[in-house]
Protein backbone atom coordinates (compact mmCIF):
# COMPACT_ATOMS: atom_id res chain seq x y z
CA UNK A 1 0.00 0.00 0.00
CA UNK A 2 1.56 3.58 -0.89
CA UNK A 3 0.91 7.10 0.78
CA UNK A 4 -1.56 8.06 -1.35
CA UNK A 5 -3.77 4.87 -0.68
CA UNK A 6 -3.18 5.59 3.26
CA UNK A 7 -4.52 9.27 2.48
CA UNK A 8 -7.44 8.05 0.92
CA UNK A 9 -8.10 5.44 3.30
CA UNK A 10 -7.76 7.97 6.52
CA UNK A 11 -10.40 10.32 4.31
CA UNK A 12 -12.93 7.90 3.47
CA UNK A 13 -12.50 6.87 6.90
CA UNK A 14 -13.62 10.28 8.63
CA UNK A 15 -15.64 11.06 5.98
CA UNK A 16 -18.21 7.86 6.49
CA UNK A 17 -17.08 7.49 10.15
CA UNK A 18 -16.53 11.35 11.35
CA UNK A 19 -15.08 11.73 15.21
CA UNK A 20 -16.39 14.14 17.37
CA UNK A 21 -19.64 14.65 14.97
CA UNK A 22 -22.46 16.12 17.54
CA UNK A 23 -23.68 19.52 19.22
CA UNK A 24 -22.08 20.22 22.30
CA UNK A 25 -24.34 21.23 24.74
CA UNK A 26 -21.76 23.13 26.53
CA UNK A 27 -19.82 25.36 24.08
CA UNK A 28 -19.41 28.84 25.03
CA UNK A 29 -18.14 29.55 21.39
CA UNK A 30 -19.93 28.38 18.13
CA UNK A 31 -20.57 29.22 14.42
CA UNK A 32 -22.52 27.84 11.28
CA UNK A 33 -20.14 28.16 8.05
CA UNK A 34 -21.22 27.89 4.39
CA UNK A 35 -19.46 27.41 1.15
CA UNK A 36 -22.30 28.24 -1.55
CA UNK A 37 -20.30 27.28 -4.27
CA UNK A 38 -20.88 23.45 -3.35
CA UNK A 39 -23.23 23.56 -0.54
CA UNK A 40 -21.22 22.75 2.32
CA UNK A 41 -22.59 23.76 5.79
CA UNK A 42 -20.96 23.10 9.05
CA UNK A 43 -21.39 24.23 12.39
CA UNK A 44 -18.32 24.23 14.83
CA UNK A 45 -19.19 23.85 18.85
CA UNK A 46 -15.84 24.93 20.88
CA UNK A 47 -15.56 24.58 24.83
CA UNK A 48 -12.57 27.03 25.87
CA UNK A 49 -12.13 27.02 29.44
CA UNK A 50 -8.60 28.99 30.29
CA UNK A 51 -7.56 29.65 26.51
CA UNK A 52 -7.08 25.44 26.46
CA UNK A 53 -9.76 24.26 23.35
CA UNK A 54 -11.40 21.74 26.15
CA UNK A 55 -13.49 20.04 23.82
CA UNK A 56 -14.81 20.93 19.98
CA UNK A 57 -16.98 19.55 17.97
CA UNK A 58 -19.20 19.73 14.96
CA UNK A 59 -22.20 18.78 13.04
CA UNK A 60 -22.91 19.10 9.16
CA UNK A 61 -24.48 18.35 5.43
CA UNK A 62 -21.35 18.51 3.18
CA UNK A 63 -18.81 16.09 0.95
CA UNK A 64 -16.32 13.69 2.21
CA UNK A 65 -13.77 15.99 2.16
CA UNK A 66 -15.16 18.56 4.26
CA UNK A 67 -16.62 15.93 6.51
CA UNK A 68 -12.85 14.38 6.90
CA UNK A 69 -11.11 17.17 7.70
CA UNK A 70 -14.03 19.08 10.23
CA UNK A 71 -13.47 15.63 11.57
CA UNK A 72 -9.65 15.51 11.99
CA UNK A 73 -9.78 18.91 12.83
CA UNK A 74 -11.70 18.29 16.24
CA UNK A 75 -9.31 15.67 17.09
CA UNK A 76 -5.93 18.42 16.57
CA UNK A 77 -7.64 20.44 18.72
CA UNK A 78 -8.73 19.50 21.90
CA UNK A 79 -6.20 20.39 24.68
CA UNK A 80 -4.84 22.72 22.69
CA UNK A 81 -4.11 26.18 23.24
CA UNK A 82 -6.05 28.64 21.18
CA UNK A 83 -2.50 30.01 19.81
CA UNK A 84 -1.27 26.45 19.12
CA UNK A 85 -4.70 26.38 16.86
CA UNK A 86 -4.14 29.12 14.70
CA UNK A 87 -0.78 28.47 14.10
CA UNK A 88 -1.84 24.64 13.09
CA UNK A 89 -4.82 26.34 10.60
CA UNK A 90 -2.00 28.52 9.22
CA UNK A 91 0.10 25.42 8.78
CA UNK A 92 -2.62 23.48 6.79
CA UNK A 93 -3.92 26.73 4.70
CA UNK A 94 -0.19 26.74 3.54
CA UNK A 95 0.33 23.41 2.90
CA UNK A 96 -2.79 23.21 1.06
CA UNK A 97 -2.22 26.21 -0.74
CA UNK A 98 1.67 26.51 -1.84
CA UNK A 99 3.57 23.69 -3.68
CA UNK A 100 5.88 22.62 -0.93
CA UNK A 101 5.95 19.29 0.33
CA UNK A 102 5.72 20.07 3.69
CA UNK A 103 2.95 18.84 5.88
CA UNK A 104 4.87 16.00 7.95
CA UNK A 105 4.20 17.83 11.06
CA UNK A 106 0.59 18.61 10.20
CA UNK A 107 -0.03 14.99 10.98
CA UNK A 108 -3.24 13.38 9.72
CA UNK A 109 -3.64 16.82 8.18
CA UNK A 110 -1.68 16.08 5.80
CA UNK A 111 -3.91 13.79 4.80
CA UNK A 112 -5.46 16.45 2.49
CA UNK A 113 -2.83 17.19 0.48
CA UNK A 114 -4.18 16.04 -2.37
CA UNK A 115 -7.22 18.66 -2.46
CA UNK A 116 -4.39 21.36 -3.62
CA UNK A 117 -4.20 20.23 -6.67
CA UNK A 118 -8.48 20.59 -7.38
CA UNK A 119 -8.54 24.66 -5.66
CA UNK A 120 -12.39 24.49 -5.74
CA UNK A 121 -12.15 21.42 -3.34
CA UNK A 122 -9.77 23.65 -1.04
CA UNK A 123 -12.58 25.43 0.00
CA UNK A 124 -14.63 22.10 1.23
CA UNK A 125 -11.44 21.59 3.28
CA UNK A 126 -11.29 24.07 5.31
CA UNK A 127 -14.44 25.25 5.71
CA UNK A 128 -14.42 23.85 9.20
CA UNK A 129 -11.27 25.60 10.23
CA UNK A 130 -12.38 29.17 8.63
CA UNK A 131 -15.85 28.12 10.70
CA UNK A 132 -13.59 27.32 13.93
CA UNK A 133 -11.82 30.61 13.44
CA UNK A 134 -15.39 32.76 13.32
CA UNK A 135 -16.35 30.75 16.60
CA UNK A 136 -13.68 31.72 18.52
CA UNK A 137 -14.96 35.35 17.71
CA UNK A 138 -18.12 34.74 18.77
CA UNK A 139 -18.96 34.21 22.16
CA UNK A 140 -22.65 32.21 22.83
CA UNK A 141 -24.23 32.17 26.29
CA UNK A 142 -25.64 29.02 26.62
CA UNK A 143 -26.47 28.87 30.09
Amino acid sequence: MNIDDLYQELIIDHGTDPRNCHVLNNANHEFEGFNPLCGDKVHVYVLVENDIISDVSFTNKGCAISTASASIMTEILKGKTINAAQDIFKQFQHLLTSEEAAGASLGKLAALVGVRKFPSRVKCATLAWHTFQQALNVRENHG
